[in-house]
């Protein structure tokens, strides 16, 4: 049976030669275009002085009594004002804090620089402090009411609906990625390590899930014992929850961002890894999933686009999401919102169509897939075969390892996927039993990850010791594991 490429080319026409074109603007006027500055943002009059509008181009602006000031207000207000306003009072400027997904986030800073104080929404930064600037934040100086700018971003996002809590620490961008169960946002934080990015992933409460039955998610109750699961939760290859923000309609989740994307778009680019990178990475996955089931938690949407990474490096932390998330949802709506295909889902759930009991082993069976996918680039199943639906692929086990993908890939590799993707749960391998499996007996893969994940140089870095037994250990360890 053929099996689906994860990375199918799109069908795009060739491409024309530029000379064949016909421009219905001259060429100057395109190059004078494409050399303006770019408006990144606008300083709009507010309150009882007259002040003009200040277009931002520039990547920093002075605000004071100072002629060299861009924004000077000597001799523009009364004198008795202007005198409560410093040389330099404040000063507004933009970062570039990295790129995600190839586009570059910008952070804008308003940073004090005054005696008398700048005030944003009517709170006071304080001298050498700064602040994240978001769109339609009111500017005032020396007094809360002494008001004398709106910022206006040009890439503003409307957080008028967000809880008032959230938008007092947290400065909302662009969107990152939507998904079945909500969208998810670049957001920066307004205090502490202000301009620190992180992921806000917004869930849609509605009170009658797709279902017909009674979401979960609109019970206050339940919502919060969840809550304190997935914080309590602390584990170097599960996404770290910074906080949850709760509104009648909707769950909002702070969690740290991974710079790296998601594993599915590592395995198209590549067109599937080398057999030691799919390693390094699984192993660290197992041992999230391993970390879940030892605190009694079944991941059940376990699937590349849950697999986060830290960086673009080929070596990289390697982080599981959406942890505790899927507890949120009951099982019959998971079943019809596996992004359109139950490819990662275990036959025991579609056998019952996600109405039956089934225990924490359909975790080590979506783990088998995804191992298939990392290898090899493809999916183990074909969505569009005219012999057999993919359900019945996935409930009759009926997948082979294509000799394309596969010649090179080690039999202790495609041992663990079959005792993966063996259909009787019971029978299926457990999660414990992949840590003892003869391909993770790896002891400089091992090393890899132990040294990765204990000496990292970020602010949330481990002790200098092994993580823990389940974690990493030596090989003489394994081998002691495997023979009990």
């Amino acid at each position: 049976m053929e099996t689906d490429e994860i990375n199918t080319p799109l069908s795009l026409p060739d491409t024309q030669n530029a000379d064949s074109q016909c421009f219905t603007q001259s060429q100057d006027t395109l190059v004078a275009a494409e050399t303006q500055p770019k408006v990144w943002g606008r300083l709009c009059p507010h309150g009882e002085i007259s002040l003009h509008t200040v277009v931002l181009t520039k990547d920093e602006y002075t605000f004071g009594r100072l002629k060299s000031c861009d924004i000077c207000i000597k001799d523009k207000i009364p004198l008795k004002k202007e005198q409560v306003i410093s040389k330099t009072h404040f000063r507004i400027y933009r970062e570039k804090c990295g790129t995600s997904n190839g586009v570059e986030d910008d952070v804008v800073y308003l940073h004090d620089e005054s005696q008398n104080g700048t005030f944003v929404n009517n709170n006071l930064v304080g001298k050498n402090n700064r602040v994240v600037l978001v769109n339609n934040d009111l500017i005032a100086v020396a007094k809360q009411h002494f008001h004398v700018f709106v910022y206006m971003s040009t890439s503003g996002y409307d957080d008028s609906f967000l809880p008032e809590e959230l938008r007092g620490k947290y400065a909302v961008s662009r969107t990152l990625g939507a998904g079945a169960c909500g969208e998810v946002k670049l957001c920066f934080s307004k205090s502490g390590l202000a301009g620190k990015k992180y992921a806000m992933k917004m869930i849609s409460k509605a009170r009658i899930s797709i279902t017909g039955h009674k979401n979960p998610l609109n019970d206050e109750k339940h919502i919060m014992n969840e809550v304190a699961i997935c914080k309590s939760l602390k584990h170097p290859c599960i996404i770290k929850v910074e906080e949850f923000f709760d509104s009648p309609s909707m769950v909002y989740i702070i969690l740290e961002l991974m710079e790296g994307g998601e594993l599915l778009e590592r395995i198209k680019k590549a067109n599937g890894l080398s057999e030691e990178n799919s390693k390094f990475i699984f192993y660290q996955v197992v041992l999230a999933v391993n970390y879940l089931h030892e605190h009694g938690i079944t991941h059940r949407d376990l699937k590349p686009d849950n697999i986060l990474l830290a960086s673009h490096e080929e070596e990289t932390i390697v982080k599981v999401s959406d942890f505790g998330l899927s507890k949120f949802v009951d099982s019959q709506t998971m079943m019809k919102t596996f992004c359109g295909t139950p490819m990662y889902v275990a036959p025991e759930i579609l056998l019952t169509g996600g109405r039956g009991s089934y225990t924490s082993q359909v975790d080590v069976w979506s783990l088998g897939v995804i191992l298939y996918c990392c290898l090899s680039g493809l999916t183990p199943f074909k969505v569009n075969d005219k012999a057999n639906t993919l359900s019945d692929q996935i409930v009759k086990g009926l997948y082979k390892f294509h000799f394309s993908k596969f010649f090179d890939v080690s039999a202790n590799a495609k041992d663990l996927i079959k005792r993966m993707m063996t259909v009787d749960p019971k029978k299926r391998i457990t999660i414990k039993e992949v840590l003892r499996h003869p391909w993770m007996d790896d002891m400089e893969m091992l090393n890899k990850v132990n040294k990765l994940l204990g000496f990292t140089n970020n602010e949330n870095a481990l002790p200098r010791r092994p993580i823990n037994e389940n974690i990493a250990a030596s090989s003489t360890k394994l081998k002691r594991a495997r023979l009990e």
